[in-house]
């Protein structure tokens, strides 16, 4: 006869304790994700510190060859193939910008080489044939928290089409009021200077920053670079911005023309204006604020306001970074400036010959 045998019992979990696991997986993952996204951060501002370094190295080694740095773009105004409106893109011929004249430095002769008598005849004949590298991709010009993004290329102008993206803008600073618009205000060097409260007539009551008189000229402008010999940059090489971020304009939508390498308009590959007007500081959200040509999305949620229709005229630096944009000073130091910094402060960064103190 065989013995009787006691049925075997299984252990599981309990439905109670199975909702406690759940429950601390859920905290853990709760705890990690923030802690990832702080390491991605992180990680990608360092590539962005990096590529800011490249291209302050290869627009010093440019200034070691012609003791200047480049103008943020060449513009024919006489002549045949002339540009008539510095404010517009379609239907102008815009030559080339900062960016594909230190493409040599940049480890790139080979595409320069490409159009080279193209860059060097464009003041004298109008060649346009160096727009024929505007869709090839830099990653040196490319942020790491952006990257998505640099397939949303900018769809162009008339004849032109498919412009690659980028996310770095050289400082061509100016003041944004009544009398003057940004961009056009430091044309071939010009200073401007502040003449009133420089805000729209409904922020009348806004307090002045600055003081009325002070100046605001730019590092790298319309035909002009500054020489950081004798007083070209009287502020001081380690005071002044020379390069800021930018955003792709394909983030915020398809025919936004912000962040575009090859274009040498604000927004684009420049910085203008980003101290008065609506551009007060670092990726302000204010409903319209950058003026960026035709096409521009205004998306104030996403810190990119754009003034629809506007020419170009004004751009503020913009980048996808937590709490602030990397920028890059003339001396090539790289730093990291917070979207708190203060409008006076922001000002005294950006203008080559302001003479203002930074007061924190």
């Amino acid at each position: 006869m065989k013995p009787r045998t006691t049925p075997r019992s299984y252990a599981g979990f309990t439905l109670i304790e199975l909702l406690v696991v759940i429950a601390i997986i859920a905290i853990l993952i709760g705890l990690l994700l923030p802690a990832i996204q702080k390491v991605r951060d992180a990680a990608s501002r360092l590539r962005c510190q990096n590529n800011l370094k490249q291209l302050s190295v290869g627009l010093h080694n440019y200034h070691g060859a012609y003791g200047k740095f480049p103008p943020a773009v060449m513009m024919k105004k006489s002549g045949t193939g002339n540009v008539t409106n510095v404010n517009q893109a379609e239907g102008q011929n815009f030559g080339p910008n900062w960016v594909v004249l230190i493409l040599p430095y940049l480890e790139q002769q080979n595409l320069y080489d490409t159009v080279s008598a193209s860059v060097e005849t464009y003041m004298q004949d109008g060649n346009t044939n160096w727009r024929s590298i505007r869709g090839n991709v830099l990653n040196t010009m490319i942020c790491a928290s952006e990257a998505q993004f640099s397939a949303r290329f900018w769809p162009g102008i008339t004849g032109f089409a498919n412009w690659g993206r980028g996310n770095y803008g050289a400082n061509a600073f100016g003041i944004h009021q009544n009398s003057s618009r940004a961009w056009n205000s430091t044309e071939n060097g010009a200073t401007p200077v502040l003449t009133a409260n420089p805000w729209p007539a409904t922020w009348t009551t806004d307090p002045l920053v600055v003081p009325l008189g002070t100046q605001g000229g730019g590092v790298m402008c319309i035909n002009f670079g500054a020489t950081l010999t004798g007083n070209g940059i009287a502020d001081g090489s380690s005071n002044t911005v020379l390069l800021g971020e930018l955003r792709n304009g394909g983030s915020a939508g398809p025919t936004d023309a912000r962040g575009t390498w090859a274009l040498g308009f604000p927004g684009a590959s420049v910085i203008a204006g980003q101290s008065s007007w609506d551009c007060r500081t670092p990726n302000n959200k204010d409903n319209q604020s950058d003026d960026i040509g035709p096409g521009g999305a205004n998306r104030p949620d996403l810190a990119m306001g754009a003034c629809e229709g506007c020419a170009f005229q004004q751009a503020q630096s913009r980048s996808r970074h937590t709490g602030g944009v990397t920028i890059a000073m003339c001396d090539g130091a790289v730093r990291f400036i917070r979207d708190s910094i203060s409008q006076a402060n922001w000002w005294a960064l950006n203008g080559r010959d302001d003479q203002l103190n930074l007061s924190d």
